[in-house]
């Protein structure tokens, strides 16, 4: 491996306007490990390599500039790689949010995440793989092909962000954008040994993503620690006129790692917070999420990552969260519901791809029902059955009442912790194959996940240790609305004094 793809996104940061190393090189040794190492895992869907290697010598010529003269302004970010999950718009590049039917369409415009990060100077290097339309946990239900963990090649990433998490842990990108409906960033960092960040619902703008669960979906960010994912997430973040559902919160600036000052000093530097200790912390510990049933080893790591934040002055505190056992069956008739809503526009006339016939009404039945995967039908008969007349109230009004018990749920809970700590899932990085005829059991994969989604809370996820087959293990934190700097400043003090957000797989 080189050793370029081995650095992490803020050290790329600093020696790029160091001079050390320029970014026509460090995309060009991206795009060779893609090519050497991405027909094993098949993380991306689509590699941009043309506009890329073009892109960096733009960028170049800007660091150039910079280096020579410092009153030139340079964006933070300016020529650096990224990875993007398919369902999310970036101009003149595929979109196909891993479906058939989606597989010729290529937007004219950009999602504001995408936005704001070219305007912070980013290449998007490719767009990756990930389930149809965000349905499913494990980035097997792709029409581009199953994603596979660069732990184990035969063990699932996760999903359904899988294809980005893929990418962060192969050292494919430096980091990468995914999207958390019910645990679809979360999950895949957890399984794939690597970071997660799922923002408040509304704190990072909507626009230009393809919509699962308009409820719940979050635009977030996979990566390989702390300083990475709150380096994206202040570019990402923020109100946007386009997007109804965002909240207009300024932008805060992160104090974990950096006080990245010296944006025009000539040899820009990265200046740590070293102050480790916790004290005052509260964490919760919800009784709900340590039962019968969870991987022995999963609940033994994430007990000693909880040990060891309060070996840094955390203190823990049991928490009640009684509607946690209601999460799967709600999230599953509202997401649903919501998705069949969603998806109702892709009927072969307006867009997409098209199954021609003698009628209009043939050519909708055809075309939906040859080129939406098994998951994606069953959800929206799933949804529409919850929606349709007599069962209304019965089952979508219900959900939306527990629902609001479970946010009631984590309200409560804040009044005394500053955070709750869990597993991520009650197991680690299953074999391919294992859930896949079988769609209840793979729905509990995401028992610990969608709570945060229902709620509408950040969560975020790190590595805190291996199984007895050496894969990864994540722990996740949650936190009241808008507090993802106190996850950030955590889970940065946890990491500096911990290595496991250090390893690395080994793709043979």
């Amino acid at each position: 491996m080189s050793e370029l793809t081995k650095l992490s996104l803020h050290q790329i940061i600093q020696q790029l306007r160091n001079g050390d190393f320029s970014s026509r090189e460090l995309t060009t040794e991206y795009l060779k490990r893609i090519k050497e190492i991405d027909p094993k895992i098949n993380a991306f869907i689509s590699v941009a390599y043309e506009q890329a290697l073009d892109n960096s010598e733009l960028a170049d010529q800007k660091l150039i500039r910079w280096r020579k003269d410092h009153s030139n302004k340079l964006p933070l970010l300016t020529g650096i790689p990224i990875a993007v999950k398919d369902v999310l718009c970036v101009a003149n590049m595929q979109c196909t949010c891993g479906s058939r039917i989606l597989e010729n369409f290529t937007p004219p415009y950009n999602a504001t995440v995408i936005d704001r990060l070219i305007t912070a100077g980013v290449i998007v290097i490719g767009k990756t793989n990930m389930d149809e339309f965000a349905m499913g946990s494990s980035t097997e239900n792709s029409a581009f092909g199953i994603t596979r963990n660069p732990w184990d090649l035969t063990c699932v990433p996760g999903g359904s962000s899988g294809g980005s998490a893929a990418a962060v842990a192969a050292n494919l990108a430096p980091v990468a954008l995914g999207t958390d409906t019910g645990g679809s960033i979360r999950q895949p960092a957890a399984f794939c040994g690597i970071s997660g960040l799922k923002p408040t619902y509304g704190r990072v703008s909507r626009f230009g993503l393809v919509a699962y669960g308009s409820s719940l979906d979050v635009v977030g960010i996979l990566g390989q620690n702390a300083v990475d994912l709150g380096l994206i997430f202040s570019l990402i973040a923020g109100v946007d006129s386009r997007d109804s559902t965002s909240v207009d919160l300024s932008v805060p600036e992160l104090d974990f790692p950096s006080k990245f000052s010296g944006y025009a000093d000539k040899r820009w530097t990265y200046k740590p917070n070293t102050k480790l200790p916790l004290d005052g912390l509260k964490i919760g510990i919800p009784e709900q999420y340590f039962t019968d049933g969870i991987q022995p080893d999963v609940e033994d790591a994430v007990k000693k990552g909880i040990k060891h934040l309060v070996s840094l002055g955390a203190t823990p505190i049991s928490v009640n969260l009684p509607h946690t056992k209601y999460a799967v069956p709600v999230y599953y008739i509202i997401a649903p519901a919501e998705a069949s809503a969603n998806l109702a526009r892709y009927d072969g006339i307006r867009y997409g791809h098209r199954i021609n016939s003698e009628n209009i009404l043939d050519v909708y039945l055809k075309t939906r029902g040859e080129l939406f995967g098994s998951e994606v039908k069953r959800r929206i008969m799933l949804g529409t059955y919850a929606l349709s007349a007599g069962y209304y109230e019965a089952y979508y009004g219900q959900a939306q009442k527990v629902r609001t018990l479970i946010k009631a749920d984590f309200d409560h809970a804040f009044q005394n912790v500053d955070v709750i700590a869990a597993p991520v899932a009650p197991s680690t990085a299953f074999p391919i194959g294992e859930h896949r005829y079988d769609p209840l059991s793979m729905y509990l994969e995401d028992v610990f996940t969608l709570p945060a989604n229902l709620a509408g809370i950040p969560g975020i996820t790190f590595p805190v240790g291996f199984d007895h087959n050496k894969l990864p293990i994540g722990m996740q934190l949650m936190a009241p609305n808008f507090q993802e700097e106190l996850l950030l400043n955590i889970i940065y003090r946890f990491q500096e004094s911990t290595n496991w957000h250090k390893k690395k797989p080994v793709i043979s």
